[in-house]
């Protein structure tokens, strides 16, 4: 009889099914000799089998209120391809809502079969839909690099769009069309989004185990409400499983950059109504598909990338777009709204003609929108402020049709004569004017910060006016590399992410490198974490092993990779403090003392770093006063920028003249 493979879990998955931090698992580890060895991995990443660290959670007491699923999907992920466990998860999905079914619905093996039986009885017991959700959310993160989905916010702001603007007469039905469905994001949010009683949602995707799971999505969509979801698994551009069906809306997230998508074969297909696609422009041919399935009136909203908005290959089919009045609203989103997360795509909004006896008005303009300005100043919340920019893009839309209303400073109506030119660009940016110069409010607004400011630094000033330095003899000092041998930190060097990295998703974490902390120290990339050599979590101290840029902090946000000549210390509570340390150790003599000194680029050896020698309830004071220095640096830097700002202001707004004297 052969022995079962054991199921690899990482320390983050340890730590989820405890439900603990990381750096508890890390403490474990170091302190009890019982804890499961490492069974594959590597000594920054190592994994340890599923039933051992079970074993051992139950055998320590650290299992006492741990969800059974977060036991279960480790086995599920280990079932191996993506298809067969995202399979798993829709059949458990199915049997959670018929208990009684003996068949499994797809082709999976008895191993698939048993896991999605046991998640369907945790389903019963802890609820559905939850369970689902929670499969479907671990199985998109872990297939992060070769899914492509449509985040929850951006899916809710295409269905308002796409409800507020289409033109039908009959509110009390809507049908939904989605050709490329994936999981069943845009369906989800355009049943949410409606309150009508007459819905039907139409979605066609061409991978098997996605369309399982799309389907699987809508049928708890479909128990609150009378709701009817065709969902079809096929290639919506060669196939088109809905020819001669149309709809109300269609809202669609399509591959990009396909250049296998059927050009040869579709070369005289009847729905390039504007134009043959080139090859090298997919993103036009899903635009016409959905065109060719809207009823007079319907509206489509689709994520494009930038490039479609000015490519030379597609102009004519973007200029047939505008003068037919068919393309009526470009939004251009911040960076981070979707995959991929570096780019700033587009919302493209296009309605049909409607059925109006009477002939309609030329169209006249095209209505471009530049709402990369939400995008969030530092990775600390990942994706755009969506409030912000949900409520900034509808507002504006609505002006569509309405000529008349005033337009925020971001959107502008570009007359088609402009448009219709060599290039037909419809980029944005490229259309919009810049902000304008600060009001008097506003100038007066920032005079008002500066004196908050200014009052919580004397308060700080006073604090620190206070302090008195006896002298006495000096306190003994260790190093950090001393510390590291004794257990009372751990220490990993940031790495440059290898060029086999694969792209971010989902589980990508912001990468800070020493270029960041020159510039404005915030992050500026991201990478999958899996290879990140050295994440910090919040509490972690962080150290920048540079002379010119030289600093010690104690992180405070989420997950964030070091890049090269970064270095991550963990503190264990128990003997020191993180801001104790990392008072210590950004003392600006001590970077000089532990530095080569051959240039300002020249590395400082973290190892040889000094930290004072005090017991952990003596580090008290010297952490508050640490704290107050910070916050002394950081209002200093405050003050400074907004001093800037308000005599540039104020001196533009002298120099235009009307003041009042």
């Amino acid at each position: 009889m052969s022995t079962p493979t054991a199921v690899p879990v990482s320390l983050a998955e340890i730590a989820r099914i405890a439900g603990v931090g990381r750096a508890a698992v890390s403490n474990w580890r170091r302190r009890h000799d019982s804890f499961p060895t490492r069974i594959g991995g590597t000594d920054v990443s190592p994994q340890f089998s599923l039933s051992d660290v079970e074993r051992w959670l139950r055998a320590n007491g650290k299992l006492k209120d741990v969800c059974g699923l977060e036991l279960l999907w480790p086995r599920i992920e280990a079932l191996g391809g993506r298809e067969e466990s995202g399979l798993a998860v829709a059949e458990a999905a199915r049997l959670m809502r018929a208990p009684r079914a003996k068949r499994p619905a797809f082709d999976i093996s008895p191993e698939a079969v048993g896991l999605a039986r046991e998640a369907a009885r945790l389903g019963r017991a802890e609820g559905p839909r939850p369970t689902f959700e929670f499969l479907l959310q671990r199985w998109l993160e872990t297939h992060v690099r070769q899914l492509s989905t449509t985040p929850p916010p951006l899916a809710s702001l295409m269905a308002r769009i796409a409800l507020t603007l289409r033109l039908g007469e009959d509110d009390s039905s809507l049908t939904v069309l989605d050709p490329a469905c994936g999981t069943g994001h845009l369906q989800a949010a355009a049943a949410e989004e409606y309150e009508g009683a007459d819905l039907t949602l139409l979605g066609c995707e061409r991978d098997p185990a996605l369309a399982a799971l799309a389907a699987a999505r809508l049928g708890f969509v479909t128990e609150q409400r009378d709701i009817r979801t065709e969902t079809a698994t096929a290639d919506a551009l060669r196939d088109n499983p809905f020819a001669g069906r149309r709809a109300d809306i269609a809202l669609c997230n399509p591959p990009f950059n396909e250049r296998d998508w059927g050009y040869e074969e579709l070369a005289t297909d009847q729905r390039w109504t504007h134009g043959l696609p080139p090859r090298t422009e997919p993103e036009l041919a899903w635009v016409q598909h959905v065109l060719s399935h809207l009823n007079p009136g319907g509206t489509a909203v689709v994520v494009l990338p930038p490039a479609v908005a000015s490519r030379k290959a597609g102009r004519r089919i973007r200029g047939s777009l505008l003068r037919t009045g068919v393309l009526r609203a470009v939004v251009a989103l911040p960076s981070g709204s979707a995959q991929p997360h570096s780019v700033s795509l587009q919302l493209w909004v296009l309605r049909a003609a409607p059925a109006s006896a009477a002939p309609a008005p030329p169209i006249q303009d095209a209505l471009l929108v530049d709402a990369t300005r939400f995008a969030r100043p530092a990775p600390r919340e990942p994706g755009p402020d969506w409030d912000a920019l949900s409520s900034f893009v509808l507002s504006t839309l609505e002006c569509l049709d309405r000529p008349d209303d005033d337009l925020p400073e971001s959107a502008v109506r570009v007359p088609l004569i402009d448009l219709l030119d060599d290039e037909v660009d419809v980029t944005p940016g490229r259309y919009v004017a810049p902000g304008a110069e600060p009001s008097g409010t506003e100038l007066a607004a920032v005079g008002t910060e500066m004196s908050a400011s200014l009052a919580d630094l004397e308060r700080h000033l006073h604090y620190l006016s206070k302090l008195s330095f006896e002298a006495e003899e000096p306190h003994p000092t260790t190093t950090v590399g001393d510390l590291v041998k004794a257990g009372v930190l751990t220490l990993r060097a940031g790495q440059q992410p290898p060029d086999t990295a694969t792209a971010p998703g989902a589980d990508a974490v912001p990468l800070l490198s020493i270029p960041d902390l020159l510039a404005d120290g915030a992050p500026s990339g991201l990478i999958p974490r899996e290879a990140a050599q050295a994440v910090v979590e919040e509490g972690d101290v962080v150290v920048a092993g540079v002379v010119r840029a030289f600093k010690a902090w104690v992180h405070t946000g989420p997950p964030m990779a070091l890049g090269p000549q970064l270095y991550a210390l963990r503190v264990d509570p128990e003997k020191s403090h993180a801001d104790f340390l990392a008072g210590c150790l950004r003392a600006p003599a001590n970077g000089r003392q532990a530095g080569t000194h051959a240039s300002s680029s020249s590395r400082v050896d973290i190892r040889r770093l000094q930290v004072l020698q005090l017991p952990l309830e003596k580090q008290m004071t010297y952490v508050e006063t640490f704290r107050r220095l910070g916050a002394v640096e950081t209002l200093l830097t405050q003050v400074a920028d907004k001093g800037k700002g308000l005599v540039s202001g104020v001196s533009d707004r002298l120099a235009a003249g009307g003041l009042v004297t």
